[in-house]
């Protein structure tokens, strides 16, 4: 998850949307830099559907600059779409067709040379590990066979962008995993992700910068370690061989305070290197022996609650 070049991939300034009185996206701002993995997060309702919509050509906006892999999505919408790829929450696959065949189709539909088709359509089953099962109608596959299947479709074209909209919403765990080994496979190669997903794990684990969008707006915008630290709850826990050590830990931190564990304590921290480093300097020149030390920061629901004031599932399904 490398970021790759001056000019982003996206760029979104003061972007507006209402459907008759109902305003969905209320000025917002973004910036995503090219090869890198940028999720946004929001409940339903908050306007990220909508978003992916207008910047993947599908939906006019009302006000903004918005400009993909370069181009102005409302002045050069045909180049927008030669450069970008879309996934959405329900599979394009053609279930009556074979995987082969469906990946066939979407290069008819790209109008690649019939030398250069079969090429691409063998490298991209072997990809997706989809080889044995090329000549099977996609309604034999798994719930992550489809899925892989939708994907390498959207990779057809080699965009630049790719669009992911709910990429493993009732996918297993497993299944899920191996997603997210395509997708960092996908940006290790120089490709840029716009992902939007309700599976928070899934942003922690993928995204190199995440927005939490809310009621049209961007509330927080960070990397998920810099969101996590501006929430309150952070600390250290620090486990001693012995009560001598432990009170000796008390001497000398002066916001430690005792838990269930008789030998450990509690420190508060926002996680960061400079207060470890502060946290160990302090019981190093005491000369304070620590058995084990951990860092506890909040995770992105903590962020999400607190940033929007409700929970991710409280909203009513909407645009």
């Amino acid at each position: 998850m490398t970021s790759t070049s001056v000019r982003p991939a996206i760029a979104v300034t003061g972007l507006r949307k209402a459907f008759g009185d109902q305003v969905v996206l209320d000025g917002l701002d973004l910036t995503v830099p090219r090869g890198t993995v940028f999720s946004l997060l929001g409940a339903n309702g908050a306007g990220k559907t909508t978003t992916v919509k207008i910047l993947s050509t599908l939906l006019g906006a009302d006000a903004g600059d918005v400009r993909v892999a370069g181009h102005d999505v409302a002045r050069e919408p045909d180049a927008v779409r030669a450069a970008i790829g879309v996934t959405g929450q329900f599979s394009a696959v053609d279930k009556l067709l074979t995987g082969e065949e469906n990946l066939r189709l979407m290069a008819d539909l790209h109008h690649l040379a019939r030398s250069e088709r079969g090429e691409r359509v063998a490298g991209l089953l072997r990809q997706f590990e989809l080889t044995e099962a090329a000549d099977r109608p996609a309604a034999t596959y798994s719930g992550g066979m489809v899925r892989r299947l939708d994907l390498a479709m959207t990779l057809v074209g080699n965009p630049q962008v790719i669009f992911l909209d709910e990429p493993t919403t009732g996918l297993d765990p497993r299944s899920r995993r191996t997603m997210w080994e395509i997708i960092r496979q996908l940006v290790a190669d120089g490709v840029t992700i716009f992902l939007t997903t309700q599976y928070l794990a899934e942003a922690d684990e993928l995204a190199d910068r995440i927005a939490v969008l809310d009621r049209g707006r961007v509330v927080a915008e960070g990397t998920a370690e810099e969101l996590k630290r501006r929430i309150p709850g952070g600390h250290v826990r620090l486990r001693f061989a012995d009560e001598h050590e432990l009170d000796a830990a008390l001497r000398v931190l002066d916001q430690a305070a005792r838990t269930s564990d008789t030998l450990a304590l509690r420190v508060p921290s926002d996680g960061s290197l400079r207060a470890l480093k502060t946290l160990i300097g302090q019981l190093d020149d005491r000369a304070v022996e620590v058995e084990e030390l951990s860092v506890h920061t909040p995770d992105l629901d903590d962020v999400f609650l607190a940033v929007t004031g409700h929970r991710r599932d409280e909203e009513r399904t909407s645009r």
